[in-house]
This record gives C-alpha cells, sequence and structure tokens, in this order.
C-alpha cells in the first residue's frame, strides 16, 4: 500500500516518525512519501519537504510569505497526485493540511487526520470541514471525544497519546554523560524551554532568564529547539550559570528538578517526565487580544485542560514578569508542593489512554484502506 504522511512541524515529525515505524510493522510494503523531518527520514521513506521550510509564525509573517505558503500548497498537489496513494494520513497543522485534504476528498483519496487540530479551543466552526473532508479522525486527547462524538455527531478514534510511547522507546542517556558530555556540574538543573520559533524564544526568554539570580544554587539550562541554529541562542548566554544544549529536550528533562515552559505540547512533556513546572506564556499586545476574544477555555496548557482544573500555574501575558515567575518557581521547589504536584501528574497520565497511540492508529489506518 502506499502512504503519503504531511507533517509540518516538530512535534509532528516526531509523531509521524512513530506512525511510520508501527505501519511499517502492520504492512511490510509500505511505501511512504511525506512532508516531516529528520525523525521521520530516518524511520524511511522518502521525504518531499522538511517542516522547517513551512514554519510562519504570526498574521505578517504569514501574509510577508503568502507566494511560498501558496507554491507549496501547490507542490504537495502534484506530488500526490504523481504518487497515487492509497490513502493520505495528516499530522496536524491544520492551516495546510485542511487546504490539501478538500482537494483531496474531492478526487477520491482516502483521507485520515492524526492528532485532530484542537478545533474545541477555537475555530469550532472548522468541524464542517472534518466531517466532510475526513473519512477517519484520530484523537489523543480524552475529552476530544466526547467532543467530537456526542456535541458534533461525529465518530472518532481515540487511540490514547503518543507521547507516552515516545518517552517510554526514546534512547536514553545516563545521567553521568549527559552532564559531563554537556559541561554541566552537579548543582540541581532548571530547564528552560522556550518554544521553537524565534520570536517566541526571544520574548520567553528574556524574562525567564530574569530570575537566574535568585536562584544560584540551581543550574539553568536553555532547551534549544532543533530548528535553530547555536548562533541564535548565543546572545542569551552571558550568565555562567546558564547552560545550552540543542536538540535533546527529553534527556535533559529527565534530568530536571523543575521547569519554566512556553505554553503547548512542551508542557506536557514536561509533566510525562514528572518534572515540576511553571506555564509561561507571552505573546504581542494584538495577537494576545485577539486570542482573548476568540478561545474561551479556561486554562492554555494542556495538563491543566485535561485534568480539568490547575495542576500548574500559568502565567500569561502581563502575569509573567520577573517578580510572579520567582514566586511561583519557589513554590515548585518546594518539598510539600512537589509532592501534590507528582500526584497529579500520576493521574494526568491515567487519563491519557496508556501505552500503543502509534500501533493502534497504524492498525486502524492499515485495515481501513485494506
Amino acid at each position: 500500500m502506499k502512504y503519503y504522511i504531511i507533517a509540518g512541524e516538530a512535534s509532528g515529525d516526531l509523531h509521524g516518525s512513530n506512525l511510520m515505524k508501527s505501519i511499517y510493522k502492520e504492512d511490510a510494503h509500505a511505501e511512504i512519501r511525506f512532508w516531516g523531518g529528520d525523525l521521520m527520514e530516518k524511520a524511511g521513506g522518502t521525504l518531499v519537504k522538511h517542516y522547517r521550510e513551512l514554519a510562519f509564525m504570526g498574521f505578517s509573517e504569514v501574509i510577508m510569505n503568502l507566494k511560498t505558503i501558496f507554491g507549496n500548497i501547490k507542490m504537495c498537489k502534484e506530488d500526490i497526485l504523481h504518487f497515487n496513494p492509497d490513502v493520505i494520513i495528516f499530522i496536524d497543522y491544520p492551516g495546510f493540511n485542511m487546504r490539501i485534504a478538500k482537494w483531496a476528498k474531492k478526487r477520491g483519496i482516502k483521507t485520515h487526520y492524526y492528532i485532530s487540530p484542537q478545533i474545541w479551543a477555537w475555530k469550532e466552526n472548522r468541524i464542517a470541514a472534518i466531517k466532510r473532508d475526513f473519512d477517519e479522525l484520530y484523537i489523543i486527547l480524552p475529552f476530544e471525544k466526547d467532543f467530537y462524538e456526542k456535541k458534533h455527531k461525529f465518530p472518532v478514534h481515540f487511540v490514547g497519546h503518543p507521547l507516552i510511547d515516545a518517552i517510554k522507546n526514546r534512547e536514553v542517556t545516563t545521567e553521568v554523560h549527559f552532564r559531563k558530555e554537556n559541561n554541566l556540574d552537579e548543582k540541581p538543573i532548571i530547564a528552560l524551554l522556550p518554544g521553537s520559533r524565534k520570536q517566541e524564544i526571544t520574548k520567553m526568554l528574556s524574562v525567564m532568564l530574569s530570575v537566574v539570580e535568585n536562584f544560584k544554587e540551581y543550574q539553568f539550562v536553555i532547551a534549544g529547539a532543533p530548528s535553530q541554529e547555536f548562533s541564535f541562542y548565543q546572545t542569551f548566554l552571558k550568565n555562567e550559570n546558564v547552560h545550552f544544549i540543542s536538540n535533546k529536550t527529553y534527556d535533559l528533562l529527565s534530568i530536571s528538578h523543575a521547569a519554566l515552559v512556553t505554553s503547548g505540547t512542551a508542557t506536557l512533556e514536561t509533566a510525562l517526565f514528572k518534572v515540576p513546572e511553571v506555564v509561561c506564556y507571552k505573546g504581542s499586545w494584538v495577537s494576545y487580544q485577539i486570542a482573548k476574544r476568540v478561545i474561551t477555555l479556561k486554562y492554555i496548557s494542556l495538563v491543566n485542560l485535561i485534568m480539568d482544573r490547575e495542576v500548574v500555574k500559568e502565567l500569561i501575558q502581563e502575569d509573567f514578569n520577573t517578580k510572579n515567575l520567582k514566586v511561583e518557581l519557589s513554590k515548585i521547589l518546594d518539598t510539600t508542593n512537589r509532592m501534590r504536584i507528582f500526584e497529579d501528574y500520576n493521574q494526568l497520565e491515567q487519563h491519557l489512554g496508556g501505552e500503543g497511540a502509534s500501533d493502534k492508529t497504524a492498525k486502524l489506518i492499515v485495515n481501513a484502506i485494506q
């Protein structure tokens, strides 16, 4: 069978690579062509375009790159027609993927969506397009099943969260080796996860690093995004107590004592590694005002959304400042608070549905197209 997979971000590359491995187990003769990244390329198949060439953030950047974006859409359609797949598997990345799905569905190509867009947060009107353009939907968050099936009468498959498998199956580096390899001393580590895009990283790190002098008994380690060069981070490495590692976030989290994390998938990854965290977010004033009016959720972090209560502290926009960050970081370093957080993290993992998301999804896809 022939599978065409489209993932447009680093997280999609991770989950896409694990899904590909599972597809190969189910279908030994699978032919896979994909848009993704290094991890998917390592899993096998043929890389068409790297996600680094697809990442545009914010209204102005998107408008400035419209020619490139439309060029990519045209190229993708032509490549799909040439490959003639039995199924297209879309992984998140809704702005691009939903355009391709609408086009593909009209041509009778099977369309499967793995990791559905977060329309429960905003753009709920996209449900009409999802129901029209996708044959199957595989969801990874427990509350999404009620959202789709009860509220919108659209049957979906809850397969569990692929991060559980990604964390469990990773190659493990010993703490001693990791510290030595990255020139880290014996002080406990506070991990800084400032995001993956330059604008985001610059905003987040400036505040995160402002508390370093107040916690000299710890060392702070910036988790570099694979999509950014080391030279970009150099301007942030002015304090001898601040270190940098690139593309080794899981190894870092596995030995971290606490973390300051930009809102996104990283908040859930940090929780699954059982690291107490403060969730941070700050966008432009205009973007925040727009978001505040269209997003009606009580929380911004996946941890709190899944648990439907405040498990981790969220510092958003003006609340994300040096004073508040010092207070909240001190709290998660306190032993009593940490024990409560660990108990909540254990409950969180149970809600996520256990192991095997990639295998379940691959089996459902292969069975459906056979």
